[in-house]
């Protein structure tokens, strides 16, 4: 299994889970995948959530393999990839992922 840090990601890890977004400036699911996981996030407990610009964070990119945006990562408190996704999600997905990684 793949596993991220703080220094990775560039923020604190959520002590239930944490997501993360890997998008790009012009991608219109993009901002539908920021506004569906952000709504998911504020009603959960223990999450955190950072959205990462692909082309600012290329090393990290080619090391998870993103090869296309929007594509949802989420971590265990540990930093471990428990879950990835790409394409929007619904709210229900990103709920039943979160309840499942952060039980």
């Amino acid at each position: 299994m793949t596993s991220l840090t703080a220094q990775d990601l560039g923020i604190t890890l959520g002590p239930g889970a944490t997501v993360v977004q890997f998008s790009s400036t012009f991608c219109q699911p993009c901002r539908m995948t920021r506004i569906v996981v952000e709504r998911a996030v504020a009603t959960a407990a223990d999450v955190a959530y950072v959205d990462l610009d692909v082309a600012d964070h290329l090393e990290l990119g080619e090391r998870l393999a993103i090869d296309a945006t929007p594509t949802v990562l989420v971590l265990d408190a540990d930093g471990e990839v428990r879950h990835r996704a790409s394409g929007v999600p619904t709210l229900a997905q990103v709920r039943a992922v979160l309840a499942s990684v952060a039980g």
